[in-house]
C-alpha cells in the first residue's frame, strides 16, 4: 500500500498501486507524459500533470 496526497493536500492510502498506477499510464497520459487531466477516486482528486506522472511511475 502506499500513501499519496492529493491535490487538495489529502493523503490517499492506494491499496492497490499497480492498478492506480496502470490506469493513469492508460487513461491520464499521451505519449508517456501527463496531459492535465483529472483523476478522481474515491473523493480524492489529481491533476495528471507531467510532474505527478512521473512521480506516479518512479513510486
Amino acid at each position: 500500500m502506499k500513501v499519496i496526497k492529493d491535490d487538495y493536500g489529502k493523503e490517499y492510502k492506494v491499496s492497490d498501486f499497480e492498478a492506480f498506477k496502470r490506469h493513469i499510464r492508460l487513461y491520464h497520459s499521451k505519449n508517456g507524459k501527463g496531459d492535465r487531466s483529472i483523476h478522481e477516486e474515491n473523493g480524492y482528486w489529481f491533476k495528471v500533470t507531467e510532474e505527478f506522472y512521473d512521480y506516479i511511475m518512479n513510486l
